[in-house]
């Protein structure tokens, strides 16, 4: 009786979410991957052929250059979030506990509006037009005005310019690295601050009572202890990176291309579902193969 009211409940609780998987996520990737082994047949349909002609085509010089690119902006992106994600999590860490709460807060606030506004909002600041060419102009007259009152106008007229130029920071691959650090970076700031909050600090305090400095600390205490984090970070922040669609599309220009904008026109205007499927599995092989290689390392760490 125990055992049929134990299956009971199991089957009640995970039997509805189990459907809900195989129905809305299993099904439609498996259809995608079976697109991905058909060909293009007149407008709309596709012949399962069983034929690997779609991802032979990814390895054309054309869009095995866009995959190359895209891994190297991800990759780029990912590195800024690294650089900026540990100091700002390592500040909220060893900031005093009243104003941690606050300080998380602003870290996944942007996480409360949607994508589309963040980027809009984004445009704005960086436009020729925008804020910050607009920042950038007052320093500019304003550097002028101090410069002449001291009888240096000429000296700042030959560093600064007679009249500020503005900076073209929209619409290029810089803006579309500067538009995935913007997105990406609380990804990397989250899982580094889980690991530093339960570093065991007695180890920042040995290694500095026997004459470690500050910088040889961190290269050699802290980081090795939060390796874990920082991977995690690594890994959570590359992989929407490089899929990312959003921001090169409306940050970036006709160069600044990824590969989820490739697959996106081969779903819509090229109506090519084969090529798009293909181009969409390698992707998701890609990713599947950064987990894995997490996977590994967590076991060779002798962690589950």
């Amino acid at each position: 009786m125990k055992h049929t009211q134990d299956k009971r409940f199991f089957l009640s609780v995970f039997l509805p979410p189990a459907v809900w998987t195989a129905l809305f996520f299993i099904l439609p990737l498996s259809l995608i991957w079976l697109f991905s082994f058909g060909e293009k047949d007149g407008l709309i349909d596709i012949n399962l052929v069983w034929t690997a002609e779609n991802y032979l085509r990814a390895l054309d010089p054309i869009y095995l250059q866009v995959f190359i690119k895209s891994v190297l902006v991800a990759g780029l992106a990912t590195l800024i979030c690294l650089l900026v994600g540990v100091p700002t999590a390592m500040m909220i860490v060893f900031s005093p506990p009243r104003w941690r709460p606050y300080l998380l807060l602003l870290i996944v606030l942007p996480f409360c509006t949607n994508l589309l506004i963040r980027t809009y909002a984004l445009i704005a600041v960086l436009r020729m037009r925008g804020y910050l060419n607009f920042s950038l102009s007052w320093m500019h007259e304003q550097a002028h005005t101090v410069s002449s009152f001291v009888g240096l106008g000429g000296l700042a007229d030959w560093v600064l310019g007679e009249r500020y130029v503005p900076l073209e920071l929209l619409y290029n691959n810089y803006a579309v690295v500067i538009g995935l650090v913007y997105v990406h970076l609380p990804f990397m700031v989250l899982p580094v601050y889980a690991s530093l909050e339960k570093l065991d600090r007695s180890y920042i305090e040995a290694s500095l009572d026997l004459g470690a400095g500050p910088f040889r600390t961190f290269r050699s205490v802290i980081v090795p202890l939060i390796m874990p984090g920082i991977i995690s970070g690594i890994i959570i922040t590359f992989i929407p990176s490089l899929g990312s669609y959003l921001t090169p599309d409306l940050l970036g220009g006709t160069d600044s291309t990824m590969i989820a904008n490739i697959i996106e026109r081969q779903f819509k205007s090229a109506n090519d579902w084969p090529f798009g499927s293909a181009l969409s599995f390698i992707l998701m092989y890609i990713t599947f193969g950064f987990l894995a290689i997490r996977a590994v390392m967590n076991k060779g760490e002798g962690r589950i």
